[in-house]
């Protein structure tokens, strides 16, 4: 729920197999001998995980009422399955008001009824379980709603214990008849000032999202102990592990001092889409305080091992930072580990095709992250989809192909968000009356919300898409009857297969699963082609044009293979397969992998 990029946006793959499969096969290609010290263990299991971000309330619909469901998860656990994925991360699922769809939570340990019951959910768990699927939560430590029983007893009086859960100051200025300035300068990141006044208790709270979303004061030790708890419950329900929201915000600064101004380079102030000067948020996000916590829930999730669910519970974190160093940190120490998995930015927020911010970016991600696993994600609930952001409109399917190439053939694991795998499509609200998102209806026009990449998922052409058979609570776009998971799993061309092919690659290749990047041709501004090589020697090339007209490239710079030759794994619909790597012919956007021989 982190706004600081989306504040910047405004064929046949024909598979060679042992065997000869084709990328239509039901059973899976069964990978070549691989050395036990490059097998994946259930304790690094999610060193080369697969996940899947699922939105509940536009996956699958089961009972008719127009919102998405945990029955109608459950009933998709085998597309799941067959598509590769091995962990599914759901937001919010808690009981809530819904101002920020699930983000504003009234109660951590239970669940909302217009989701399901705390009886659906454990079945959920359990049938995904028996697929190898493992459920992660989303932990949002950093506010609760204003409806939560906390809350409620803070703002009650100056005196109530919980006062002190949340961050209470007085106005600039505050007389007995008049409520005075807010303590200072800061924004919430949804528009406007981030200190609502309470009349009843005369005092501002701090909101660093929605108003109806206090922040919790974190320097008060039974906020810690509280979470600590609320994590046990769920690893005790053997969920898999968590994803912490917006965990950079956690902390303010204490003395609560202004935050600068950005100017552009004319010296002129910034304005962002609701009209307030932009500020560069050095008092409210990223205080170096936020790691103690991390460690410490860390902790917790380590007490925990094989009692429900085999493996290592993961933690990922919602991590948009300003450069690798950063991130860098959320790894923690050896002694003081942090996430497993915080989310690397800097390689899917690029927001625009250029080969050589991609070569730079994944090269930090494997040099300068001690060895640590990355989490590449390129799509959330929180950004515009693939097209938006790095489609041209003409050629989107092929451009998502190449995205889908660097999620799922550099090393480290892969996030990706429902629909992806089919090529949904950004569909905003085209009217102010019809946004459904607050953000949406405070920014507009130029905020437009996130409406359009929430709406339902595309599971076939019958009436609303397969989603449900009452109205939905957004509307299905109209692409639906091209683009959904029926047509394209019988299109031998389409994105879906392409997807279930690298997933499948991602597994039963060892050097897909556990091999170094290396790049190669690394002058070519038009091309991104990398090695991928494991310490038993075993080398896979892969080579993504980024241009709308056909490339040649040399993928025998760069690195010493074993072979001027290899054999075709994967190729985009139209490519040929290379006599030599020294020349091997893409087509626009077109991708080629091979080994090498």
């Amino acid at each position: 729920m982190h706004w600081t990029q989306r504040a910047a946006l405004c064929a046949l793959p024909i598979l060679f197999w042992t065997g000869g499969m084709t990328a239509q096969t039901a059973t899976l290609p069964q990978p070549k001998t691989i050395p036990a010290s490059e097998q994946t263990t259930e304790q690094d299991w999610w060193q080369n995980a697969v996940i899947y971000e699922i939105y509940p309330r536009s996956f699958q619909d089961s009972n008719n009422d127009g919102i998405g469901d945990l029955n109608g998860i459950t009933s998709r656990l085998d597309y799941l399955q067959e598509l590769g994925v091995d962990a599914i991360w759901l937001t919010p699922i808690y009981p809530s008001p819904q101002v920020d769809f699930g983000y504003d939570i009234s109660d951590y340990r239970a669940i909302d009824p217009q989701y399901g019951t705390m009886a659906d959910f454990e079945r959920l768990v359990r049938e995904a379980k028996k697929r190898n699927i493992r459920i992660l939560m989303d932990m949002v430590m950093n506010h609760t709603s204003d409806q939560h029983e906390w809350f409620l007893q803070s703002r009650s009086s100056r005196t109530n214990p919980y006062r002190n859960w949340y961050v209470w100051r007085d106005g600039k200025g505050e007389t007995t008849t008049g409520e005075g300035a807010p303590p200072n300068n800061w924004q919430s990141l949804f528009g406007h000032s981030a200190w609502q006044w309470d009349e009843k208790t005369r005092q501002y709270y701090y909101h660093k999202f929605y108003v109806q979303q206090p922040d919790l004061n974190w320097h008060n030790p039974a906020v810690h102990t509280a979470f600590r708890d609320i994590i046990r419950f769920w690893l005790d329900k053997g969920v898999g592990g968590f994803r912490f929201d917006a965990i950079t915000t956690l902390y303010e600064d204490s003395e609560l001092r202004d935050e600068g101004v950005v100017h552009d380079a004319h010296g002129n102030v910034v304005i962002n889409a609701y009209g307030d000067p932009q500020l560069d948020g050095s008092r409210t996000d990223n205080l170096p305080e936020l790691h103690t916590v991390v460690a410490e829930m860390r902790s917790v999730c380590d007490e925990f091992n094989s009692t429900h669910f085999p493996g290592t519970r993961i933690m990922i974190g919602e991590t948009y930072l300003p450069n690798i160093t950063e991130l860098g940190k959320m790894y923690g120490s050896h002694n003081k580990p942090e996430f497993q998995l915080p989310m690397d930015t800097q390689i899917g927020f690029i927001n625009k095709l250029d080969v050589e911010e991609f070569r730079l970016r994944i090269n930090e991600a494997e040099r300068q992250l001690h060895g640590h696993t990355p989490l590449l994600v390129f799509t959330n609930h929180d950004n515009p989809r693939l097209d938006l952001r790095y489609g041209d409109g003409v050629h989107n399917t092929e451009i998502a192909r190449v995205i889908s190439t660097i999620l799922f053939a550099t090393r480290g694991a892969s996030l990706f968000y429902y629909g992806d795998e089919i090529g949904m499509k950004t569909t905003p609200p085209m009217r102010k009356e019809d946004v459904k998102d607050p953000i949406g209806i405070t920014g507009w026009p130029k905020e437009k919300g996130r409406d359009g990449e929430r709406t339902p998922m595309q599971w076939n052409a019958t009436a609303n898409a397969g989603f449900s058979d009452g109205k939905p609570w957004l509307p299905v776009p109209p692409t639906y009857t091209q683009v959904n998971v029926a047509d394209e799993e019988r299109n031998p061309n389409s994105l879906l297969n392409w997807y279930k092919a690298l997933i499948a690659l991602k597994k039963t290749n060892s050097a897909f699963a556990h091999g170094n990047n290396v790049m190669l041709d690394t002058a070519n501004t038009k091309v991104l082609s990398w090695l991928r090589q494991t310490p038993s020697g075993r080398q896979v090339v892969i080579s993504a044009n980024f241009t709308p007209e056909p490339q040649t490239v040399n993928l025998t710079h760069g690195a010493t293979l074993h072979s001027t030759h290899a054999t075709t794994l994967l190729k985009s619909p139209g490519g040929l397969n290379p006599s030599t790597l020294d020349v091997v012919h893409l087509a626009p956007f077109g991708v080629y992998i091979g080994e090498v021989k």
